[in-house]
């Protein structure tokens, strides 16, 4: 799952992203108005937090603009105003859900996970399958045959990576950008690193393989009789 959070104070947004990496998002940040808007018009998210009172542009002014651009994912509407008009102003004009600060972020991670059940239009999970394997988004878990695979949150949002791309091919440099959101450095092998482990767990004791390497191009998960591999 992928977060979009504008937010210009910075202990809240260190806050917010580092609670929303260990919960397995992957977290891209604005300070101001203009930089969030042009994230969430030019980038694909599954949620977002938004704070009412920012730099060069507020937040309801993002919302009215995202929505005008049919960017409908759900909206968190982050804000220090506790008042009832606020909060229908905010509803109003197209967030999804408000929270006043301060707040926990179990509330705040509670909210993003009932909005994203909404949105998928589930009331228990929203799942991902490939075969016999299985991952439930919302209760982060991952099964294989029926038996429960433990993951750490990297390997849980590179899994789901590889998942949502089935059958398709992804590089190196697209895995980093992805699940690291940083740019990539050639000379790293967290990716392979990071494949190996995830292969241990996920294709131990089973002849059916499902992550495979495709020389010089990258990883795909895909049951293999469906596809030619080299």
């Amino acid at each position: 799952m992928k977060a979009l959070l504008i937010e210009d104070d910075q202990t809240i947004a260190e806050f917010i992203s580092n609670g929303l990496c260990e919960a397995g998002f992957i977290v891209k940040h604005a300070n101001n108005g203009i930089d969030g808007l042009d994230l969430a018009l030019n980038d694909s998210f599954d949620i977002g937090i938004i704070d009412i009172m920012l730099p060069q542009l507020d937040g309801l002014t993002i919302i009215e603009k995202m929505r005008s651009n049919k960017i409908n994912i759900p909206v968190i509407i982050l804000s220090a105003k506790r008042s009832v008009d606020d909060r229908i102003k905010g509803l109003q004009q197209g967030g999804d859900d408000y929270l006043t600060k301060p707040f926990s972020f179990s509330e705040l991670l509670a909210r993003i996970r009932a909005l994203l059940r909404r949105a998928s239009n589930v009331t228990e999970t929203s799942t991902l399958t490939v075969a016999d394997l299985s991952i439930d988004l919302l209760a982060r878990t991952v099964s294989r045959a029926g038996k429960s695979i433990v993951l750490q949150p990297k390997e849980f949002a590179l899994l789901e990576y590889l998942m949502r791309n089935q059958g398709h091919i992804v590089s190196k440099t697209m895995i980093m950008e992805r699940v690291w959101n940083y740019n990539f450095d050639p000379h790293t092998n967290v990716v392979e690193a990071r494949i190996s482990k995830l292969r241990e767990k996920i294709d131990k004791n089973t002849s059916l393989l499902l992550i495979h390497t495709v020389r010089g191009l990258g990883y795909v998960l895909k049951v293999p009789d469906q596809a030619n591999f080299q």
